[in-house]
């Protein structure tokens, strides 16, 4: 039998009619924001399933917006994302595709550029109650909920560098609860995900990037 908690039940603080089509896509674009690690100047929302079918009426768009602009899921500056977004020049686009059925139905593809010039897509899932996966990264399957404080690893699937990765934040007293590796293929781009229920030093960004094969290196804080 599995656990639900009174706040799944009750739902999140939130501005919007929906835990899943609005604080959860609030939520996704957030996350994708700061993995981004960059300020965002044009993105493109691919909507799919009941988010493609009901974006317009339940504000998902809005959601989606607000967080790709820092906005948590209680902001009530969700409602005049449109407006904010404009003022700011920020360049976006949403369209649906309700041909790919083989995906959750609260899927969204967000394919972002950011203020000097770094690109990344990212795939997230709502999945009810305000909770989130973010379930690729670029052409890579993954798995991260931005629960906890995590470092996300952009490496080359080389010998040595996780035992790195763990070194550093060993030597900074980092507590993991997760980690898990992901890649493309054998010795081709992978990223490694710590996540840990403690606060993750900024320092240790630097100090694994140190490692020749380590392209690019973030710390998100939940």
């Amino acid at each position: 039998m599995s656990f639900i908690s009174v706040f799944e039940v009750l739902g999140p603080n939130m501005i919007g009619p929906s835990s899943s089509h609005t604080a959860g896509a609030a939520a996704i674009a957030y996350l994708a924001q700061k993995m981004l690690a960059d300020e965002v100047r044009q993105v493109e929302f691919v909507l799919y399933g009941s988010f493609a079918k009901t974006y317009h009426g339940h504000g998902t768009d809005r959601a989606l917006l607000g967080g790709i602009m820092g906005f948590d899921t209680e902001d009530e500056r969700i409602r005049d994302s449109f407006e904010l977004a404009d003022a700011k020049g920020l360049r976006y686009r949403f369209s649906t595709n309700e041909e790919e059925t083989d995906v959750h139905p609260n899927t969204v593809d967000i394919r972002m550029t950011g203020a000097t010039g770094r690109t990344m897509t990212v795939r997230g899932e709502s999945v009810g109650g305000g909770k989130v996966q973010i379930t690729r990264m670029n052409s890579v399957k993954i798995h991260f909920t931005g629960e906890y404080s995590a470092v996300i690893v952009t490496h080359q699937d080389r010998p040595g560098v996780v035992s790195h990765i763990t070194k550093c934040l060993s030597d900074r007293e980092v507590n993991i609860a997760f980690m898990r590796l992901f890649r493309e293929d054998k010795g081709k781009t992978a990223y490694t995900i710590v996540e840990s229920d403690g606060v993750l030093p900024q320092e240790v960004a630097q100090e694994i990037r140190e490692n020749p094969y380590v392209s690019e290196v973030v710390v998100v804080l939940p």
